[in-house]
């Protein structure tokens, strides 16, 4: 489990979020809400450890973060940023850099990693992608195969920021089914979206973020019935339900 106590997080002169405490539980998806600017992605940044906390403690399973080995932490983070650079090498090749933490001097790839990366390409919907350089490669395909380096890390803490960025609306959806199924494997996840509707059907726990803090967390309805999306966002907030469950749709304030 990935817990953040009391955690201040943000920049060298600059705090961007104050007294933040929630956890990414094995199984479960936590979704990170809120404004652009509210510090989604510099939170899932001191969450992975690549920005030390300006307070409180991110612990690892119960031990700080900053008293484990990069290489450990690694093995059981895995993090999936919003930007990203554009090697000029094949997307297996990329793909494979996600095995980085499990290899041991000399670092050679062996069979298991190959399969790995093979699993990954799979789950990511990137398999037909493997063999192409990804300068090559739309938004979306790259999307697909960053997400795939995450997966080929085989970590059992997950977070992304932003994973549907640049995909179209059936992509989204089998990304986030798979972000479920990566949850009913045990692994935690916690990711950071801006679309509240397709959050609020994915996730486990939901986390608000807003005014330099964390507003509000628990669950979708909770959520749904404390109106603090509406507040933050400015927008209006309803639901319909389902064969499947409620569904959320978004309207500016004041529209019919």
């Amino acid at each position: 489990m990935l817990e953040l106590k009391n955690a201040s997080a943000g920049y060298p002169g600059r705090a961007v979020l104050e007294g933040v405490t929630l956890a990414a539980r094995p199984g479960r998806v936590l979704a990170l809400l809120g404004p652009n600017g509210c510090g989604k992605s510099t939170l899932l940044r001191t969450m992975a450890g690549l920005l030390p906390p300006q307070g409180g403690e991110v612990l690892l399973d119960g031990r700080p973060l900053r008293d484990c080995r990069p290489r450990e932490a690694a093995q059981k983070i895995a993090c999936l940023p919003q930007s990203r650079a554009v090697p000029g090498i094949t997307a297996r090749r990329l793909v494979l850099h996600g095995r980085f933490p499990h290899l041991s001097y000399p670092r050679r790839y062996g069979r298991e990693d190959y399969a790995a990366v093979d699993r990954a390409l799979e789950a990511a919907d990137a398999a037909d992608l493997a063999d192409r350089p990804l300068p090559e490669l739309s938004g979306g395909q790259r999307q697909k195969v960053y997400l795939a380096m995450a997966l080929a890390q085989e970590a059992g803490t997950i977070l992304m920021d932003e994973p549907t960025t640049y995909l179209d609306i059936r992509h989204q959806l089998e990304v986030l089914a798979l972000v479920r199924r990566l949850a009913g494997e045990g692994r935690a996840v916690a990711l950071a979206l801006h679309d509240l509707c397709l959050a609020l059907t994915t996730a486990d726990d939901v986390a608000v973020l807003g005014e330099g803090r964390l507003l509000a967390l628990g669950g979708p309805e909770e959520i749904y019935q404390s109106r603090v999306l509406e507040r933050v966002m400015g927008i209006r907030l309803d639901r319909t339900e389902g064969p499947e469950g409620p569904r959320y749709f978004c309207a500016l304030t004041g529209e019919g």
